[in-house]
């Protein structure tokens, strides 16, 4: 935690999402598919899908 609030407060994270962002985000969106295609994600989506009362 010390770490990031360090990275905060010098300016470093926002440097690091600048150039993640002019980059087109490979490192995020590299995170959010990894996220997408976790089981319990998966799961989720075919339950839904069965939830009528949901549509």
């Amino acid at each position: 935690m010390r770490g990031m609030l360090k990275d905060i407060q010098t300016g470093e994270f926002a440097r690091e999402w600048i150039l993640e962002n002019q980059a087109h985000r490979p490192v995020y969106n590299a995170l959010t598919q990894k996220e997408r295609e976790h089981p319990i994600e998966v799961v989720g989506t075919k339950l839904r899908a069965m939830m009528s009362w949901l549509r």
